[in-house]
Order: C-alpha cells, then sequence, then structure tokens
C-alpha cells in the first residue's frame, strides 16, 4: 500500500487555520478599530519597532508561524477547492498549491534570518 503525504499537508493545514482564527482578528481590531480611532498609538506598530520584534529570535519564531502556517492552509484550501469546483487536479496542481506554499516558507524563513543575523 502506498504511503500518503496528506496528513502532513492536513496537519499544517489544521495549524494555519487555528493561527489565522486567532491572530487575524487581533490584527483587525488593532489596525482596523483601535489605531485609527486613536485609541492605540500607531507608533506602537511602526516599522521599527515591528523590525525590533524580528530581530529576537522569539519574535522571530512568532512572525515566521503568522507568516507560514496560514499560507499553508490557503494553499490546501485553494488545492482542494479546485476539486469541488469540477476542476479534474493533478500532481501539477498539488506542486504548484504546496509548492508555493514551500516557497514562501523558505522565503520568510531566510528573510527572518537575515533580520536575525543583523
Amino acid at each position: 500500500m502506498k504511503r500518503s503525504n496528506e496528513p502532513i499537508f492536513w496537519g499544517l493545514f489544521g495549524g494555519g487555520g487555528m493561527v489565522t482564527a486567532i491572530v487575524i482578528p487581533v490584527c483587525i481590531l488593532i489596525t482596523g478599530l483601535l489605531i485609527p480611532l486613536g485609541l492605540l498609538n500607531s507608533d506602537t506598530y511602526s516599522f521599527a519597532r515591528v523590525a525590533t520584534l524580528a530581530s529576537h529570535w522569539l519574535g522571530a519564531l512568532i512572525l515566521w508561524v503568522i507568516i507560514s502556517l496560514p499560507m499553508w492552509h490557503a494553499m490546501h484550501r485553494i488545492y482542494h477547492g479546485l476539486h469541488d469546483l469540477g476542476v479534474r487536479t493533478c500532481a501539477l496542481h498539488k506542486w504548484l498549491c504546496y509548492g508555493l506554499a514551500l516557497i514562501v516558507t523558505i522565503a520568510s524563513a531566510v528573510l527572518l534570518l537575515q533580520m536575525l543575523m543583523r
């Protein structure tokens, strides 16, 4: 019997869904309501502060999880959404979807590691 790699993708999908469900509402609250209404100082989320966060290993790890897991979630949803739309998926579709998620994961890790090395 052939081994399936689907449990790995489902795990990344589930993790991305959880991160998205927790982080996105907070981001919308902060950037969409609290800062525009003046309830939160906009300097708190300046580029310099976020760069400082990314230059610490724990901050970089948190940012990497916030970037990469939702990407895996989205690409898994798109791949299976193609099937729901009646598109006959093939290995190319799988490589494109999951390959893009892998590229974003690696690129974000490299960029965050560069910020850590400064």
